[in-house]
């Protein structure tokens, strides 16, 4: 079921680009395994791999021409990632492409040898995935999705598009972010420049995100900020209808979640990422070594406004935000 219902009609459209002669000439089909961390069928998720497909296709590697893909879905289940991770691995791929910490460490523990490129890694020395940024050695380098300081940022904005917060509850499930503490660590220190206090909301269930959420609303001048992890990026529905029934101001970390209805985001491009992706897939391909290509930090952080949601949540928010944002949904 999760191996390849959307990605057929992808490649279908993607076969006419141009290719790059040299991939062309490729002696022999390319076995390229894909370990997405959100769910088969997720918007966010279809768009990403569209994106690494286009890529990829400019570059010359086009599916089932030269290029055979293998592609699983683990959404935010550690152990099904670490099953894909297996079957994946037993398909003998040239190179492997793991999305998020839970499929990149399932792919790490589950092969030393295959080349892997990850993207939208969280903290990467810190969660152990490679040792260094420039150097990163072995066989594993890929595009860090997040900083741990970003998490000053976070509640700079939240405040700025809400001055009557005064804490702010931060929501993740520790088992699928296991660099939260360093993100914890960077919003509590910042918490007192920004004029609010802060607290964990560890979850690990829908009835858990209800229950930290209730209470969180229940407590005047409370905001929201989602650290994302895969767990958090697959109840991101779950956590905006909720957080808009219970009026509480959201920060996600995640683009998508503004299409979807939350308030405001302060994310890395992800599209962009798998793009870049695309050309170190291709490098290895052509013989270079991912412990000679450095982990790539995010260019830029971009930030999304949903004024329809502000409006519900009768916000007004300040005309420089909104002219400083990089995508406004009305």
């Amino acid at each position: 079921m999760q191996r390849r219902e959307f990605i057929a009609g992808i490649a279908g459209a993607v076969v006419a680009w141009p290719a790059v002669v040299r991939a062309q000439q490729s002696p022999r089909m390319r076995r390229l395994g894909v370990l997405i961390g959100t769910p088969l069928g997720d918007p966010g998720g279809q768009g990403e791999v569209a994106a690494f497909l286009k890529a990829l296709a400019e570059l010359g590697w086009v599916e089932g021409r030269n290029i055979d893909i293998a592609y699983r879905w683990s959404g935010g289940d550690i152990a099904l990632a670490e099953t894909f991770a297996k079957e994946l691995i037993a398909l003998n791929p040239d190179i492997l492409l793991a999305r998020s910490t839970p499929p990149t460490m399932a792919l790490k523990s589950a092969t030393s040898t295959i080349p892997i490129v990850f993207v939208n890694v969280a903290e990467p020395i810190s969660s152990g995935i490679v040792p260094n940024l420039v150097r990163p050695g072995g066989n594993i380098t890929g595009f860090s999705g997040f900083e741990a300081s970003i998490g000053g940022k976070w509640l700079q904005l939240l405040k700025e598009v809400d001055p009557r917060v005064i804490r702010i509850g931060i929501i993740y499930n520790p088992q699928t972010a296991p660099f939260a503490g360093l993100f914890l660590r960077s919003i509590e220190a910042a918490a007192p420049t920004v004029g609010v206090e802060t607290f964990a909301m560890p979850v690990q269930s829908e009835a858990d995100i209800a229950a930290a959420l209730t209470s969180l609303a229940q407590r005047p001048g409370s905001g929201l900020v989602q650290i994302l992890d895969t767990y958090t990026l697959e109840h991101r529905d779950s956590i905006i209808a909720l957080a808009a029934h219970l009026r509480l101001p959201a920060l996600y970390s995640n683009r998508i979640a503004t299409p979807s209805g939350g308030l405001m985001a302060y994310a890395v491009n992800d599209l962009n990422q798998f793009q870049r992706a695309a050309s170190y897939v291709d490098r290895i391909l052509n013989g270079a070594k991912p412990a000679d290509l450095p982990v790539q930090q995010p260019a830029r952080f971009e930030l999304s406004i949903n004024l329809k949601t502000a409006k519900a949540l009768g916000l007004a928010l300040p005309d420089t935000l909104v002219a400083s944002a990089d995508e406004v949904i009305e």
